[in-house]
């Protein structure tokens, strides 16, 4: 990223997006009487009072070149399609404005920061944490109260944690936002998922998997009873594969019922349950009451304790497909996580249909990625360079990705059959199947993470992690 068109957050916040772009303004300078703005436009006197109109402050337009112009404008602001011109303020309707900026961007979580002199505002964009507003500690606690109250949460209390939800009603569409709470050294911090409501947009053929994996996660989900099992860190894109595989086993003949915390996604037809913990509403309760209801297929958000594997596995020796996830770090080191959970090793043989490791990657932009020669100190020590691997491509940054140099993500995929063959690999408790990869001719994650480089899909820096030899 160029350094040399970047705004500082407590200048580039005081315009939106849309202002930056419909009058071809950056702010550059805030002095004691007015604002430096840079601009590309002709008329400055007539530019200059109309802005001051609409910002309510002075200010002073400098001349720019069209072309350092939209460098500055596409780095420090995202051009969306939402009908934008009153500027942020914080005291009326800044929750309001952030909570569609995030949407718009197509941000997956907010995070409101507080420290000794100030607090930030940060976005995560395609995984990725970045500063997009600057908060004064005097209006910090005033936004935070807006967020508690609108998430029905107790705004007396400030010394612990507390989880809610706020639904966001637009013109455009309807989203959900889960709100976490937690007492810092400089107050409240609170964190905002943004839930997307609707899978029906979801597609198991768009998310990333290869020709071969998706025939064989399809063979999985299409048995009538066992478990599937999908593995991975947090973000990395878990549910909404499992929602793609709803979608699909979603007919008029199937009872479905899904236990979750939270509900990230609505899919008509289908019994969504949220976890309530709190009043004892938990992963294993909800599965005791769920094999009450006649169900074909459950989905159980995250197998996290003994209680939730062993319920998993009850329901899927009674003839049902279960889904869910689990985190570990590979497809294969979920069955020494079930045994580690105390689950006998002929049982997690005889119901896994499948276990899979999934993790998202940032993809290059087209438009500016350069190819490279090979260096070995980019790579991982020890890591054996495959000869189809002549280049790789790195990450520039252009206008059209925001001068990040990544524009979108895409799913890689691990996906480990459990067949007869496994069993004795299974009942012993073995750490690796590498023969099996071999002779099944299956990818890791690390394979695929090479394929996306060899292709110029992503960068080595993007899947460092997974080229070490451990994995």
């Amino acid at each position: 990223m160029d350094n040399q068109f970047h705004i500082p957050v407590s200048l580039k916040q005081l315009i939106t997006a849309n202002q930056a772009f419909h009058h071809r303004i950056v702010p550059v300078e805030k002095r004691e009487n007015n604002v430096i703005f840079r601009t590309d436009a002709e008329n400055l006197s007539e530019l200059e009072q109309e802005l001051q109109i609409l910002l309510g402050y002075d200010v002073k337009l400098e001349k720019e070149t069209s072309t350092t112009l939209q460098s500055y404008l596409s780095l420090n602001y995202r051009q969306t399609t939402t009908a934008e011109t009153e500027e942020l303020n914080y005291k009326n309707n800044f929750l309001q404005q952030l909570l569609q900026t995030a949407k718009d961007y197509g941000s997956s979580d907010i995070h409101l920061e507080p420290y000794e002199d100030r607090c930030r505002v940060r976005l995560r964009l395609d995984g990725k944490l970045k500063e997009q507003f600057s908060i004064s500690s005097t209006e910090y606690p005033q936004i935070i109260n807006q967020i508690k109250i609108q998430a029905g949460l107790d705004i007396s209390q400030k010394r612990l944690s507390q989880d809610g939800r706020i639904t966001v009603k637009s013109a455009l569409e309807d989203f959900d936002i889960r709100v976490s709470t937690l007492p810092t050294l400089h107050g409240e911090k609170i964190v905002l998922r943004i839930l997307k409501r609707d899978a029906e947009e979801v597609s198991l053929t768009d998310l990333g998997f290869t020709e071969k994996e998706l025939s064989l996660y399809m063979e999985g989900i299409k048995k009538p009873n066992g478990i599937i099992l999908l593995s991975g860190p947090t973000g990395s894109g878990k549910t909404t594969t499992l929602y793609g595989t709803l979608k699909i086993l979603n007919q008029e003949t199937t009872n479905i019922l899904t236990i979750e915390d939270p509900i990230e996604y609505t899919l008509a037809g289908v019994n969504q349950v949220q976890l309530k913990e709190d009043i004892g509403f938990d992963f294993p309760a909800a599965l005791r009451t769920f094999l009450r209801q006649d169900p074909d297929i459950i989905m159980v958000g995250e197998i996290r304790d003994e209680k939730t594997a062993t319920m998993a596995i009850k329901a899927a020796l009674t003839g049902h497909l279960v889904l869910s996830t689990i985190h570990t770090n590979s497809a294969w080191s979920t069955i020494s996580r079930l045994i580690d959970m105390g689950i006998p090793s002929y049982l997690i043989s005889s119901t896994l249909n499948l276990s899979v490791a999934q993790r998202l990657v940032r993809k290059l932009c087209n438009n500016c990625k350069q190819a490279a020669a090979i260096k070995e100190a980019a790579l991982p020590e020890g890591f054996k360079v495959p000869v189809e691997m002549t280049e790789h491509f790195l990450p520039v940054g252009c206008p059209t990705c925001f001068h990040t140099g990544y524009q979108g993500r895409k799913a890689i995929y691990e996906i480990v059959p459990i067949t007869k063959s496994l069993e004795p690999s299974i009942r012993q408790n073995e750490a690796e199947i590498d023969s099996y990869f071999l002779e099944k001719n299956l990818s890791t994650l690390k394979t695929n993470a090479i394929r996306m480089i060899i292709s110029g899909e992503t960068s080595i820096e993007e899947v460092y992690s997974l080229l070490n030899n451990e994995n």
